[in-house]
C-alpha cells in the first residue's frame, strides 16, 4: 500500500511537471495570423522571406490598405500587421494580444531595416504603461482555477442536500470576485484599463464555470468528481490557457483545446474586454456558457438518479 501511494505521488510529480512545462517548450510561431497590406509585388516578396526566415510560422491575409491591417488588428483578426508603402514599412503590433507577437514581429522589421528599408513600429493596441509585460492578466489563470475549485469544495460541504443553495453560492462568489478582482487589476495595479463591467463579467463567468462543473460533478460522483473536476482545471486547462501568450504561440491542437475549457475561455473573454472593446470574445463567452450549463445539467441529473448509483460505488457521500 505504502510502495503505492509513493509511486503515485512520483508519477503525479511527473506528470505536473510535464503539463506546465512541455507547453511553454514547445511554443512558437506556429500560423499566426497576420495581416499585410501593400503593392502587390513588394507582399509577395515579403511573403516569401518570412516563409524562408519562419516556414509556417504566419498564416498571411492581405489587405488594401493599411486602415484595413490596423481594423483587422483591433477586431482580434490577426495578431500584428505590415503596411509597405513607398516611404516605407508600418510593423503594427498589439502588445495587448500577447507580448511574444510584438517581439516576433519587432525582430521583422529589424530585418527589414538591415535592408534599408525605412521602418516605423506602431503599438495599435497597447499594454498600460503600469504594466507593460502584461503580467497582472498572465497571473490570473491560477486565481480562476482555484477560486473555482475551492469554491466547490466549500460550497458542497457546507451545503451537502441543499444543490439550490449551492448554485446561488457559486454564482454570488463568482460575481463577488469578479468585481473585486477586476477592481484590483484596474483601480490598483494599473494592468487594464478596458470596460470595468466588461471585464469582470470575464472573470466572474470564468470562476462560476470551473465551479459549477465541480459542484456537478460532485453532485453526480461525490469526491470522485471533485478529484477529477479539480485535476482538469489545475492540470490541464491551466497550462492550455496561454493568459500570458495568447492561444495563437501554443502548439497547436493544444492551443484550440485550450480555448475550449474554462480558463483559456475566461482568458480570451477578459483579453477582449480589457483592451480591445470586446471583440473576438463571441465564441470565448459561448464556451464559457456551455460549461456553465454543463454544470447546471449535472445538478439536475443527479436529482433524478436512485440513490444507490454510480456515486455510491465511486466515492463520497450523497449531495
Amino acid at each position: 500500500m505504502l510502495i503505492g501511494v509513493v509511486v503515485g505521488l512520483a508519477a503525479a510529480i511527473c506528470l505536473m511537471l510535464l503539463a506546465f512545462s512541455a507547453p511553454p517548450m514547445n511554443s512558437g510561431p506556429h500560423d499566426l495570423p497576420l495581416a499585410i497590406s501593400g503593392p502587390a509585388p513588394a507582399v509577395s516578396r515579403l511573403q516569401n522571406a518570412l516563409d524562408e526566415k519562419s516556414p509556417r510560422g504566419f498564416d498571411v491575409a492581405v489587405y488594401a490598405r493599411g486602415d484595413e491591417v490596423t481594423g483587422a488588428i483591433e477586431d482580434r483578426d490577426a495578431v500584428g500587421g505590415i503596411s509597405l508603402t513607398p516611404e516605407g514599412v508600418e510593423v503594427k503590433t498589439a502588445s495587448a494580444a500577447g507580448v511574444p507577437y510584438t517581439t516576433l514581429l519587432h525582430d521583422v522589421g529589424d530585418g527589414l531595416a538591415a535592408e534599408g528599408l525605412a521602418v516605423v513600429y506602431t503599438d495599435v493596441v497597447p499594454l498600460t504603461d503600469d504594466d507593460p509585460t502584461g503580467a497582472g492578466i498572465a497571473a490570473l489563470a491560477l486565481p480562476l482555477a482555484i477560486g473555482g475549485t475551492v469554491s466547490a469544495v466549500l460550497l458542497s460541504t457546507l451545503s451537502r442536500r441543499r444543490r439550490a443553495l449551492r448554485v446561488a453560492g457559486s454564482v454570488a462568489f463568482s460575481a463577488l470576485a469578479g468585481l473585486a478582482t477586476t477592481a484590483m487589476l484596474q483601480y490598483w495595479l494599473g494592468a487594464v484599463d478596458g470596460t470595468y463591467w466588461g471585464t469582470a463579467a470575464g472573470v466572474g463567468l470564468g470562476i462560476a464555470a470551473i465551479s459549477l462543473t465541480i459542484l456537478g460533478l460532485e453532485s453526480l460522483l461525490g469526491y470522485a468528481g471533485i478529484a477529477i473536476g479539480a485535476l482538469t482545471m489545475v492540470f490541464v486547462a491551466n497550462p492550455l490557457s496561454a493568459l500570458a501568450t495568447g492561444p495563437a504561440w501554443l502548439p497547436q491542437p493544444w492551443g484550440d483545446i485550450g480555448q475550449l475549457l474554462p480558463i483559456g475561455a475566461a482568458g480570451t473573454v477578459i483579453r477582449s474586454a480589457a483592451f480591445f472593446d470586446g471583440a473576438g470574445s463571441q465564441r470565448a463567452l459561448l464556451v464559457l456558457g456551455g460549461w456553465i450549463l454543463l454544470g447546471l445539467v449535472l445538478l439536475v441529473v443527479s436529482l433524478r438518479r436512485p440513490t444507490t448509483t454510480l456515486r455510491a460505488h465511486v466515492g463520497g457521500e450523497p449531495g
